[in-house]
């Protein structure tokens, strides 16, 4: 079996695609286009959740470096300053939506945000 590139777009997908074509142009070029937009979003997903988790683990280094302290409710402190705020976490949670929404598919990742932003969200 072919191994497929990691941001390849999925067969239903590219299916969806060909059927939202439209008919008086050739369906190769408005096909490879939207297959580039979502590569692009796919990548610069990938590429923020891989710079949050570094930020993570540098913020946890720094919390062990500093474990001497012993303050739990310091620590504790320092990570709430440290991590995104919830409105950056809802305008993300936001766009994943959108690209759900036009294009009728998710990644894992995705879900795992829009938990995360409804989990940050107050309870009413």
């Amino acid at each position: 079996m072919k191994q497929q590139h990691p941001i390849t777009p999925p067969p239903d997908l590219v299916a969806a695609w060909c059927r939202e074509t439209d008919d008086s142009e050739p369906m190769f070029p408005q096909v490879a286009a939207k297959a580039a937009q979502w590569g692009a979003e796919q990548a610069e997903a990938d590429i923020e959740r891989k710079r949050q988790e570094a930020a993570d683990q540098e913020l946890e280094a720094c919390l062990g470096e500093v474990s001497f302290l012993n303050s739990q409710a310091l620590a504790d402190r320092v990570r709430a300053a440290r991590r995104p705020e919830p409105s950056r976490l809802k305008e993300q949670s936001l766009k994943h939506l959108d690209v759900m929404e036009r294009d009728g598919y998710y990644l894992p990742e995705i879900l795992q945000d829009l938990r995360r932003a409804v989990e940050m969200a107050p309870d009413e």
